[in-house]
């Protein structure tokens, strides 16, 4: 059985604009994780870049770059494609983001733990 855990509504992710944060635990360290819309869908991945172990975004749900088309790494500039997370440009080339699955339902937004991506520990 899949574990639910609301993230926000459907109507707060914008195609292109900005993405939601929630906190996670990613291994034993805690971390966040984030949802974005692009090209009608919602992704979901952990704010870790594949290039070295820091947040994406440059301000809170910063995550896509100024044309759309790509998620961007504020450090060091490395873009990722947002549906598959795959490094297609910067330090990381050929690399990926840990995808967090996620899924929309009756207007609202979930994301669901995975063996190493899991909630907040209290």
């Amino acid at each position: 059985m899949m574990t639910n855990i609301v993230v926000c509504a459907s109507n707060e992710l914008v195609d292109g604009g900005l993405g939601v944060r929630f906190p996670v635990t990613a291994g034993s360290d805690d971390a966040t994780g984030f949802v974005i819309r692009h090209g009608g869908v919602v992704h979901g991945y952990l704010n870790r870049c594949a290039h070295v172990p820091v947040e994406l975004d440059w301000n809170s749900g910063e995550f896509i770059e100024s044309s759309g088309l790509y998620i961007m790494c504020a450090t060091h500039g490395a873009i990722y494609e947002p549906a598959t997370g795959h490094c297609s440009g910067g330090p990381c080339r050929g690399s990926r983001l840990r995808k967090i699955q996620v899924s929309e339902v009756d207007g609202m937004i979930f994301w669901h733990p995975d063996d190493y991506i899991q909630p907040v520990i209290a």
